[in-house]
């Protein structure tokens, strides 16, 4: 279900990031409208974070969509409907075990397979947001798409991507909402901020793209 497919859309779009946004968004399984992605489910939509004239790309699956431009943005947001397993593990556990379990099972294996090393630096849970949402920060040692792009001199210690995730139920779906803080690459040995203040800029930037994202009702059972 969710395996091999969050991280494999990374790879797809470092892998056609090179051919522009408007040959990539051929082969798209959602649809855009104007300034507006739809996921091919319909479980969500949302404002496209990214530009074509600044080297936004965008690559989804049923399940998964990932925007990525060459400035420092990174943004992918996984929907997964929830089968008849999943329900039952959020109606016996509860919203924030729940999700726990299910970036536990799911999510970081599948950062695991995609970057062995990967582990959890912090986590936090939100009652309010979304009626429970878990926040997550990893570290992924080799994991950056933004390799690349470093800007003041090479670090002298090997790269070590930094991930915030945001992961919540909604309308029968687990979202996963996970963006890269690419600053921690591309401004090399310049960098120097502290933990506390690295999770705060990803918590913040996670619930600016929540807040764009529209979720509709599924349509009542006939």
């Amino acid at each position: 279900m969710f395996r091999t497919v969050f991280l494999a859309s990374l790879a797809a779009v470092a892998a056609v990031s090179a051919k522009g946004q408007e040959e990539a968004q051929k082969g798209l399984a959602g649809s855009i409208d104007g300034n507006i992605y739809t996921s091919p489910t319909g479980a969500f939509s949302m404002d496209i974070p990214v530009l074509p004239a600044l080297g936004g790309v965008i690559h989804d699956t049923n399940n998964v969509v990932t925007f990525h431009d060459g400035f420092g943005l990174q943004l992918t947001v996984g929907a997964f409907a929830q089968d008849a397993t999943l329900k039952w593990e959020l109606s016996t556990r509860g919203t924030k075990d729940y999700l726990i379990y299910f970036f536990g099972s799911y999510v970081l294996s599948d950062f695991k397979r995609f970057c062995p090393q990967t582990k959890i630096e912090s986590a936090g849970f939100s009652a309010d947001l979304m009626d429970g949402t878990l926040f997550t920060y990893i570290l992924m040692p080799g994991g950056s798409m933004f390799a690349d792009h470093i800007v003041f001199g090479q670090p002298t210690d090997p790269l070590v991507a930094k991930r915030g995730n945001a992961i919540f139920v909604k309308n029968g779906f687990t979202f996963v909402i996970s963006t890269e803080l690419s600053e921690r690459i591309t401004e090399g040995s310049h960098y120097k901020k502290p933990v506390e203040e690295e999770d705060q800029i990803l918590r913040t930037r996670l619930l600016g793209f929540i807040k764009k994202m529209q979720f509709p009702k599924p349509a009542p059972q006939k």
